[in-house]
C-alpha cells in the first residue's frame, strides 16, 4: 500500500505527476482495509465501496473529493465517500461513512464533502442515501468543523430543506453518535443492522459520567430499542446487504422528487382474496389486518415500515394495479387497533411522506378511537392525536377511508373520514360509525337510569333496548342516504372500486391553504 507521507516528500520528485495523483488515488480508495478489514469481518460488515456497489448500478458512481485531505496519514478520502451513481437507471447522491477511517469520525473536510454532496442535491433535486457508520466528530478538529456557517449543522440545515422535496433513505450500519445521530432523524426512512447499528445523543459511557446512569448500549441505543420504544428507527436488518436490499427496495415507490408522480409498474394480482370471512362482524373480535392488506395490493408490493413499533395501526407502501400507494390501517389483533400517542406520531409521519412525494393513501379503517385514561392524558395524547390530524387534514393527495367494520369518536377524523376531503368515503355493509360504540353510548346517556334498575332482567331489557335504538340511529343504510358514506362495497369489489377511484382523482386540485405553514402541535 502507498504511504501517504511519500506522496508530499522528496522521494516523490522522482515520480510522473500522473503517478503520484495515481498513487494518491489508490490510496485513497483502499481507506484503511488492510488494517482494519479483519475488525470489520467479525463484525459482520461491509467495506464502504462494497457497500455502495451492492446500492448503485455496476459501472455508475462518478466520486467526489475523493483526494481530500490526502496529505494526512491514515485519514484517505476524510473517512467519507461521496458523489453520484444510479439506481435502476434513477440518478441519486449518496453519502457513505468509511468506518475502517478513524471509526468513520468527522474532520473539516468530511463535514465540508458532506455539505456539498447535499447542495449537489439540492440543486439538481437528486434523491440522496445516506450509508452512515460513524462515531461522531473529531474533538480535535471542532474549531474547524462544527461552530461556522460550513460547519456541522450546514449538513442538517441542508437536510431540512431536502426533506419532502427529494427522497432521503438512511442505511445505518454501525453508530451514529452524537450531533451526527441527526443525520438519520432528518431522512424519510432509516433501516438499522441488528447487532451493528447504534444511534444515540451520548455514549453508555458518557451517561455513566454526567449522569450516574449505567447502561449498555443495545439499551442506550441499539437497533431493535429505537425500532420498538423509540421510534427512531424504522425497520430492522440482519446485516448490510439487507439494510441495502430494502434501501432500494423502498426507492422503488419514489418519484425522484416533489415534482414528479410516483413511477408505474406492471399490474399484479393480489395475493389472497378479500372475502367476507376476514373481517369478523363482531367488532369486538381480533383479527390480523394484514389479511386485508394482502387482498388488496398486488402481490408482494407491500413494503411495511415501523412493523414493531406501534403496532396497533399499521404503515406502508404497496401497489394497486402497478400504481403506488400508501396503506394506513388500524389492526384489531393488536390493542383492539386504539389508538395511541406513539401511533398517532407513526401515522403523521408516515402520511407527511406519502403526501410530499404525490403517493395517494388508503385508510383502512377499525378504529375504537383515542386511548383514554390518565397515563395517555400525561403523555399528551390530545396534541399527539391533533398532530396526526393535522397530518391527514393537510394531505393533499387523493385519499379513499375505507371503514372496515367501525369508526369511532375522533378515530373516524383521525382516519381521513368525510369532514377531511377523501376521494370518498366507503363502507363494507357491516361497518358502523358513531361517536361512541352502542354499549358505551347507553351507559353513557343512561348510567343513572340503569343503575336505579334494581331487577337485572329489566336492566338487561331496558340495555338491549336502548343499545337497539342507538343503533338504528346510525344504521349503515341511514349514513348512505344521508350522503355520508359515498359507496357500500363488499369486500370482494373493494380492490377495483380503489383502484377506480385513485384513477379518477389523478388529476385533483392539489392546494389546501394559502399561508406560509401551518403551526401543528408536535
Amino acid at each position: 500500500m502507498v504511504n501517504p507521507h511519500e506522496l508530499f516528500t522528496d522521494s516523490a520528485d522522482d515520480a510522473s505527476p500522473s503517478a503520484r495523483v495515481a498513487a494518491a488515488a489508490e490510496r485513497a480508495r483502499a481507506g484503511n482495509l488492510a488494517k482494519d478489514g479483519d475488525k470489520l469481518e467479525r463484525q459482520g460488515k461491509l467495506f464502504v465501496r462494497d457497500r455502495l456497489d451492492l446500492l448503485l448500478d455496476a459501472g455508475t458512481f462518478v466520486e467526489d473529493a475523493l483526494l481530500a485531505n490526502t496529505a494526512a496519514a491514515d485519514l484517505p478520502a476524510d473517512g467519507v465517500v461521496t458523489g453520484t451513481g444510479r439506481i435502476d437507471g434513477r440518478p441519486v447522491c449518496v453519502v457513505a461513512n468509511d468506518p475502517t477511517v478513524k471509526a468513520g469520525s468527522w474532520g473539516a473536510r468530511t463535514v465540508e464533502k458532506i455539505v456539498r454532496a447535499t447542495e449537489l442535491a439540492l440543486r439538481e433535486e437528486l434523491p440522496i442515501f445516506w450509508l452512515v457508520d460513524s462515531a461522531g466528530a473529531r474533538i480535535t478538529d471542532q474549531v474547524q468543523l462544527f461552530p461556522g456557517r460550513r460547519g456541522a449543522g450546514r449538513i442538517f440545515y441542508n437536510q431540512i430543506k431536502l426533506s419532502g422535496r427529494v427522497p432521503q433513505i438512511c442505511c445505518l450500519f454501525g453508530p451514529s453518535a452524537a450531533g451526527g445521530a441527526y443525520i438519520p432523524s432528518f431522512c424519510d426512512i432509516v433501516i438499522m443492522v441488528e447487532g451493528n447499528a447504534s444511534m444515540y445523543l451520548g455514549s453508555p459511557r458518557m451517561a455513566e459520567m454526567v449522569i450516574g446512569e449505567r447502561a449498555t448500549l443495545e439499551e442506550t441505543g441499539g437497533a431493535r430499542m429505537h425500532a420498538t420504544v423509540s421510534g427512531c428507527g424504522d425497520n430492522l436488518a440482519v446485516d448490510d446487504a439487507d439494510a441495502i436490499d430494502q434501501a432500494r427496495a423502498w426507492f422503488t415507490y419514489f418519484p425522484a422528487s416533489w415534482r414528479d408522480p410516483p413511477p408505474h409498474y406492471a399490474p399484479a394480482p393480489p395475493a389472497g382474496v378479500f372475502t367476507t370471512g376476514v373481517v369478523p362482524d363482531d367488532d369486538k373480535a381480533g383479527y390480523d389486518v394484514h389479511a386485508v392488506i394482502e387482498g388488496l395490493v398486488d402481490a408482494e408490493s407491500f413494503f411495511e415500515q415501523k412493523p414493531l413499533f406501534a403496532p396497533e395501526l399499521v404503515v406502508g407502501l404497496g401497489r394497486l394495479d402497478g400504481r403506488p400507494v400508501g396503506v394506513v390501517a388500524n389492526n384489531p389483533a393488536q390493542k383492539g387497533g386504539v389508538l395511541f400517542v406513539d401511533s398517532a406520531d407513526k401515522a403523521a409521519r408516515f402520511v407527511w411522506c406519502c403526501d410530499a412525494f404525490n403517493i395517494p393513501l388508503v385508510f383502512l379503517t377499525d378504529v375504537p378511537g383515542f386511548m383514554i385514561g390518565t397515563q395517555v392524558e400525561a403523555q399528551g395524547i390530545i396534541r399527539h392525536g391533533a398532530k396526526m390530524v393535522t397530518a391527514i387534514a393537510e394531505a393533499t393527495v387523493a385519499k379513499v377511508c375505507v371503514v372496515l367494520r367501525k369508526a369511532y369518536g375522533a378515530g373516524l377524523y383521525a382516519m381521513s373520514g368525510p369532514a377531511f376531503e377523501p376521494e370518498a368515503t366507503l363502507a363494507l355493509p357491516t361497518a358502523k360509525i358513531a361517536v361512541m360504540g352502542p354499549e358505551a353510548a347507553v351507559n353513557a346517556v343512561f348510567a343513572n337510569t340503569i343503575e336505579a334498575i334494581s331487577d337485572p332482567a329489566e336492566r338487561d331489557a331496558f340495555v338491549a333496548e336502548q343499545r337497539a335504538i342507538y343503533e338504528a340511529d346510525v344504521d349503515l343504510l341511514r349514513l348512505a342516504s344521508e350522503l355520508v358514506v359515498d359507496a357500500v362495497i363488499e369486500p370482494e369489489a373493494l380492490r377495483n372500486e380503489l383502484i377506480r377511484r385513485l384513477e379518477r382523482a389523478e388529476r385533483k386540485d392539489r392546494h389546501f391553504s394559502d399561508r406560509r405553514h401551518g403551526v401543528p402541535p408536535v
